[in-house]
């Protein structure tokens, strides 16, 4: 479903000066119905491999496809769902003013968006703040309402950016069972999280990424082996230290 081929992505600092490589040769593959945890520190470029997946940047050199197509075919983007990492929503609108400009730009019929936006605010608990402006909402109920906008139009493909962000431990108990209910519906799912213990509990693959190089990618099982480590954290940790010589960067 999402295939990197040898990706590379260098950006400029400086008129005139050498640019930072933010992703070097990066390959890999997310098969259908499967959960892809992409990890790494500050800088390893994680958000790079995310804005190239939804065709907000292109590589400078390798090939992207998505649903075996061009990642930049812009008729593949109505079977995505996107979460970015911090909601950034026009402060007087409403969640049902955006579920209503999100089911145009989707072509969902009027029924279908109401009954999907229903059950949606009801599950993750903002349906009895509906109507009320985005302003007064809470960075968690805001990571929510992002939730709902990504999962309208019942994508094939989502893209979750730190989707525990701002979350209190009730709402991020929320988010995991709602992701391990769309992961059991066979949902395809790539996430990228500082909150290791999610990812340990979630993902069927992972991806560490370091210094824009991947320096691991496989099933968790493979890299607990390798440590003899007893969590994705612990593993992750060896790895790092491993790769830098015994210093160690939180993910």
């Amino acid at each position: 479903m999402i295939h990197f081929e040898n990706i590379c992505k260098e950006y400029s600092k400086e008129l005139f000066k050498k640019g930072a490589m933010a992703l070097r040769d990066v390959s890999f593959a997310l098969s259908e119905q499967q959960t892809l945890g992409l990890i790494g520190a500050n800088g390893a470029g994680k958000s790079t491999a995310i804005r190239l997946i939804m065709d907000f940047i292109r590589p400078d050199r390798g090939r992207i496809t998505l649903f075996g197509r061009a990642g930049a075919d812009v008729q593949q983007k109505r079977r995505i769902g996107y979460l970015p990492e911090s909601a950034a929503f026009p402060a007087n609108l409403t969640i049902m003013d955006l579920v209503r400009y999100t089911a145009r730009t989707c072509g969902l019929s009027t029924t279908l968006h109401k009954e999907r936006s229903t059950a949606l605010l009801r599950q993750l608990g903002l349906w009895e703040v509906r109507n009320k402006r985005l302003r007064t909402y809470s960075k968690g109920m805001q990571q929510r309402a992002n939730f709902i906008l990504a999962l309208l139009n019942d994508p094939d493909l989502l893209i979750l950016d730190e989707p525990m962000s701002g979350l209190d431990p009730i709402g991020r108990r929320q988010i995991i069972d709602l992701i391990q209910q769309l992961k059991t519906e066979g949902k395809t799912i790539l996430f990228c999280s500082h909150i290791l213990g999610d990812v340990d509990r979630l993902v069927d693959q992972l991806l560490v990424l370091h210094k824009g190089q991947v320096l691991f990618n496989g099933q968790p099982a493979d890299l607990l082996d390798r440590f003899g480590a007893a969590s994705i954290e612990e593993a992750y940790l060896a790895l790092i230290a491993h790769q830098t010589g015994g210093h160690q960067h939180a993910a």
